[in-house]
């Protein structure tokens, strides 16, 4: 029990103000959805709502899963997922011209589960690693590796926002890890020579366009460049305060493409303004921090590396969706999570929470006793 004697420790020590943000945030998500289909709760709030709720109750099961689990369960399920990543590009179901999904009953995007796989992977190797191998070769090649193989599977369907997710969770692993400097700037010189090679012959065509029109979106301002045009323009019209709930006319109208999914958040920012749209960035951040905090106040290696990494991942969405709706990274389809439309960035970001407050429980615990 705890000090009242009223509440028990294992409810009492769930981190209930971060959980009054996610829920606030997802709510708040389900409003804009309920906007942007016009004031409806179908197609898309009803059912972003039931999932958000099932969802979110998934993740306060997984914080009471210790954190020795995910320790011992990182690697296996690292290969199961690197196995079904294989499976999709055999067997996969094609969808809207990519093959992304496994029809298994229910239809799963294996690419999915490997942003936080691929963190507890890589902690779970430097969790290994002896103290005085950090500064070797031998502790990047591996975890280059345990990146490199699901990150290829994921370009191969195609989906180049979630390989460079992907890429970006292994590699703030490596850096916190504690690996020198000069593997990392050696590596970053790989990457500068493989960048041109991979622009010319590993991205499709449209991948290529989206780079381009990136770079100069008004060269195709009904074409390719569409999306970023309208987005700005939502956004810049909502003003400071916005036009006001269900006043929207970008959306509304028609004139912004995926305003449900990708580009949310042009459709909230034209009805609240960037008032909602700070507010929005703030409860984010405020999230993201209480991950960095559950990271440093952790007792163990991987715990530390793992929490730090999970809470990199929410960052990595939040920051290249705003980026890419913004016109400030190219399109590359990475939802806005708990306020998009749709069940995969949903149940990624709470499967990152879900582990943040087991790692949190445990640190509770070490604390208490």
């Amino acid at each position: 029990m705890n000090r009242s004697g009223i509440i028990p420790d294992p409810i009492a020590r769930l981190p209930w103000r971060v959980l009054g943000l996610v829920v606030a945030i997802g709510v708040f998500g389900q409003v804009v959805l309920y906007s942007a289909a016009g004031g409806s709760l179908q197609p898309w709030a009803l059912s972003q709502g039931i999932r958000f709720f099932v969802l979110l109750g998934a993740a306060l099961a997984l914080s009471y899963v210790p954190v020795s689990f995910w320790r011992t369960a990182a690697l296996p399920t690292y290969v199961v997922i690197v196995i079904a990543l294989v499976l999709v590009e055999l067997v996969g179901a094609v969808r809207g011209g990519s093959q992304r999904w496994l029809d298994v009953g229910i239809r799963l995007q294996p690419s999915e589960f490997m942003k936080p796989a691929i963190v507890l992977a890589c902690a779970r190797f430097y969790d290994m690693l002896p103290p005085n191998e950090i500064r070797r070769f031998g502790a990047i090649w591996p975890a280059a590796l345990l990146i490199g193989i699901p990150a290829a599977l994921i370009m191969k369907q195609p989906d180049l926002g979630t390989a460079l997710m992907v890429c970006g969770g292994g590699v703030i692993v490596i850096f916190l890890a504690g690996v020198p400097m000069r593997l990392f700037i050696g590596g970053a010189l790989g990457l500068a020579i493989a960048v041109p090679l991979a622009f010319n012959y590993v991205l499709h065509d449209y991948q290529r366009n989206r780079v381009l029109i990136f770079l100069d979106p008004e060269s195709d301002p009904l074409g390719t460049g569409y999306h970023i045009s309208q987005s700005k323009i939502a956004i810049g019209s909502g003003g400071l305060w916005g036009k006001g709930f269900l006043n929207g006319t970008q959306s509304h109208l028609d004139y912004l493409p995926e305003g449900h999914t990708d580009f949310v958040f042009a459709t909230m920012a034209e009805e609240w303004g960037l008032l909602g749209g700070c507010l929005l960035i703030v409860a984010f951040l405020m999230v993201i921090r209480w991950g960095v905090n559950v990271g440093q106040q952790a007792t163990t290696r991987f715990a530390r590396l793992t929490a730090a990494g999970l809470a990199t991942t929410i960052f990595f969405y939040v920051a290249i969706n705003l980026s890419m709706v913004m016109g400030l990274a190219p399109v590359v389809g990475i939802p806005l999570p708990l306020v998009s439309f749709g069940s995969s960035a949903q149940m990624t970001v709470l499967l990152c929470l879900g582990i943040l407050m087991s790692i949190d429980r445990q640190n509770r615990r070490t604390v208490r006793w």
